[in-house]
């Protein structure tokens, strides 16, 4: 008897009709025999409408409160689902992210998994029933509750399918797999057999809404093959793996990846010398906010230009923090600019094989798009450009890289 983990987005689950729809899912999952595990998200928009509530409430609300306030959408999906098994004659139980044992760092709104522990999952299963948990959440060392984070019921997902060692973990929502690029910008986008965990990392990290990047990471550490299908069709999804014939097929670019979130910081006047980038971004790390893209420029007399990326909803914190350390440093004024997007082109093969980045770059002068900042990983570039080109963008290099004749 295999131990099955199922995870459905806040889109699968958003009413109580389609609650029921992935309730006879289930339902007809445990009949097939294998033992299952189900990890919810929040109802539709409910994480943004008690986000909404709490600035309502406070210009500010405390990070903790705000963990124990969403992380309530979860616990209320989770609830229905096992009421729903219930009325259609099936056991099953509802358990929070702590009483699933999931033990996370104490940092609220983006912790980290530290420890899984089963024992009441197992015992559930056992007495034959299905287990439905609140995804999102955890709890800490203080017995505080903590989420993870935008996505995190996909690595509560992963997690669990790692900790119970089931044979794989399937992320259920309303798209029935990984494209080549978002269907939404290029109707001509093509659905992806599997995808290694790499590549898969490296679109999710980069734009690619589909999952979150915290999961796919932690199925690459633990080799947990992810099924990311359709929780309404019954259709092939696609298999995100690591196996090792993947480079050697598809030497070309897998998909293009592009993401709007993003803010761009320039700090002027940099002194050049040693120990000032750690003094800058030191603080960053320690705020918890994530810097992406980093260009400093050739140094002109000892003075600098260094410019960085985050997150939007992150830019007024770093801002903030940067305002009181430019100085300390002795630079110049900072400036930010929100009316940027980035584009990623992303494929294995591009570490053996030549011209892509050439490519990428030829495509984008064709179409008249400026770039503004450039970063590469060995199987990834990604251009910052524009947001009112990122369609433009997505479409050409999908044509240019032939995506449309994906496998």
């Amino acid at each position: 008897m295999a131990i099955i983990v199922q995870k459905y987005g806040g889109t699968s689950v958003a009413d109580a009709e389609k609650i029921k729809n992935v309730a006879r899912r289930v339902a007809a999952r445990h009949d097939k025999g294998d033992d299952v595990v189900v990890v919810v998200s929040a109802m539709g928009k409910t994480t943004d409408q008690l986000i909404d509530l709490a600035y309502q409430m406070s210009d500010q609300p405390e990070d903790r409160e705000m963990d124990v306030l969403v992380s309530t959408g979860e616990t209320v999906s989770s609830s229905l689902m096992a009421m729903a098994l219930r009325a259609m004659g099936y056991p099953a139980i509802s358990l929070s992210g702590a009483q699933a044992g999931i033990g996370t760092e104490t940092r609220y709104g983006r912790a980290r998994i530290l420890s899984i522990d089963p024992k009441r999952i197992h015992k559930e299963l056992k007495e034959g029933k299905i287990v439905i948990v609140a995804g999102f959440q955890g709890i800490c060392e203080e017995m505080d509750i903590t989420t993870l984070g935008r996505g995190g019921s996909d690595t509560t997902g992963v997690a669990l399918a790692v900790g119970l060692k089931a044979d794989k973990c399937e992320i259920y929502s309303d798209v029935d797999g990984i494209y080549t690029t978002d269907p939404r910008i290029e109707p001509n986008a093509q659905k992806l057999k599997e995808i290694g965990y790499e590549e898969m990392l490296e679109l999710a990290t980069y734009g690619a809404r589909v999952m979150h990047n915290r999961a796919v990471e932690l199925g690459k550490v633990y080799n947990m093959p992810i099924l990311v299908a359709s929780s309404t069709r019954d259709v092939p999804g696609t298999l995100i793996h690591g196996g090792t014939s993947m480079v050697e097929q598809r030497n070309k670019v897998s998909g293009i990846a592009a993401d709007s979130d993003v803010a761009k910081v320039t700090v002027r006047g940099v002194p050049d010398r040693p120990g000032i980038a750690a003094s800058l971004f030191g603080p960053l790390s320690d705020a918890g906010i994530s810097v992406d893209t980093i260009v400093q420029n050739a140094s002109v007399e000892k003075i600098t230009d260094l410019t960085f990326t985050v997150a939007r909803n992150e830019l007024d914190k770093a801002m903030r923090l940067m305002e009181p350390l430019a100085k300390q440093i002795g630079a110049g004024e900072i400036l930010s600019d929100v009316s940027l997007a980035k584009v990623s082109i992303v494929g294995a093969g591009m570490q053996s094989g030549p011209g892509y980045a050439a490519t990428m770059f030829r495509t984008l002068f064709d179409s008249k798009i400026n770039i503004e900042l450039i970063t590469t990983s060995e199987i990834r570039i990604t251009c910052i450009i524009d947001e009112s080109k990122v369609k433009e963008a997505v479409r050409a290099l999908h044509k240019a890289f032939e995506l449309e004749q994906a496998e």
